[in-house]
């Protein structure tokens, strides 16, 4: 589903400067050149969050990628995330600073053995509603769309006569059940680091900071949500930590968000959720994008994200609804 582009630019002779002053410069630079929009998710390394025209969750980067008339498009953040900036842009040039980028979630849902099981269990007539961390051929697949910030009401707005299969991450379905009180069928799919934060470790910070309010991504466990004062998406994390009174907060999510915070509410500390095993909280398929990977992206106008339009028709639907049911 990916190739490299046709009829690039022609390359520039020479290096960039290796300062981070003045690639980021460069980079901004050859933005302009190529008419493109640099977006980047809430766990890009800082350099990248910096140097972005947006930086967002999954949710809002996809208002961005639906509404730019941008000729193209450099999306710092995982393989999924670019597909589905592909998916809504077909006519515009996505391209991805590293293209080994994934997503440990987004692989714990293969198309094929999703389409295996839909074929199965074809008897339970279900509605399908996939986490947008997946892949476009699981999109594909879907009814509808959800991210954090609104699967409560992209599964409140479901059909009331459907079964409901939640596709891939268990603990952001629970979540949503708890919360919506609609009985679903969860697929066995977790974040390989939300799932390191423990009650144990949870428990430690907080004993350590008495005072400070724990506030946890829905895809944690069910033990680590049942001890957050506040669960939400990243993007919800940045309103509760403004209004909150408190002076120290324990975020406990994937580290690349304390820089925004740390950015927009500068008068406050922001702790990182520790684990058990001295797990940094860090992606290593997100911290895989660099700024220099991201200028010689932009430069080459490689790697290319591209879909079969058979793919990529399907997975808009889904993608399209939701963005009409969140606004």
């Amino acid at each position: 589903m990916i190739a490299t582009a046709v009829n690039s630019p022609p390359r520039r002779s020479g290096t960039p400067s290796r300062t981070g002053l003045d690639l980021t410069k460069e980079l901004r630079e050859l933005a302009t050149e190529r008419k493109a929009i640099i977006l980047a998710h809430n766990y890009q390394v800082p350099e990248l969050q910096e140097v972005a025209d947006f930086v967002g969750d999954s949710l809002g980067l996809s208002y961005q990628a639906a509404k730019t008339d941008a000729d193209v498009i450099l999306f710092c953040g995982v393989h999924f995330m670019a597909e589905t900036a592909k998916i809504i842009n077909p006519t515009k040039r996505v391209i991805l600073p590293d293209l080994e980028a994934g997503c440990s979630l987004s692989e714990s849902c293969p198309p094929e053995k999703l389409a295996e099981f839909l074929k199965k269990q074809a008897d339970k007539n279900y509605y399908v509603i996939a986490y947008i961390n997946c892949s476009a051929g699981v999109k594909a697949q879907a009814d509808v769309i959800c991210t954090s910030g609104n699967a409560d009401k992209i599964v409140r707005a479901a059909p009331g006569d459907r079964n409901i299969l939640f596709v891939p991450d268990q603990n952001l379905g629970a979540w949503v059940m708890e919360r919506t009180g609609r009985k679903m069928d969860l697929w066995q799919g977790t974040c390989y680091v939300h799932v390191e934060f423990t009650a144990r470790s949870i428990n430690r910070i907080r004993d350590e900071y008495p005072d400070a309010p724990v506030v946890a991504h829905p895809e944690c466990t069910y033990a680590v949500r049942m001890l957050a004062d506040e669960v939400c998406s990243t993007e919800k994390m940045i309103t509760f930590c403004k209004n909150s009174p408190a002076r120290e907060i324990i975020i406990v999510t994937e580290a690349g968000m304390l820089h925004r915070l740390k950015k927009e509410i500068p008068d406050k500390t922001f702790i990182p959720g520790p684990t058990d095993n001295c797990f940094c909280g860090e992606c290593r398929f997100m911290k895989m994008n660099t700024l220099e990977k991201a200028y010689n992206a932009l430069l080459n106008m490689e790697p290319e994200i591209t879909l079969p339009e058979s793919i990529r028709k399907r997975a808009e639907l889904p993608i399209l609804r939701m963005l009409e049911l969140s606004r």
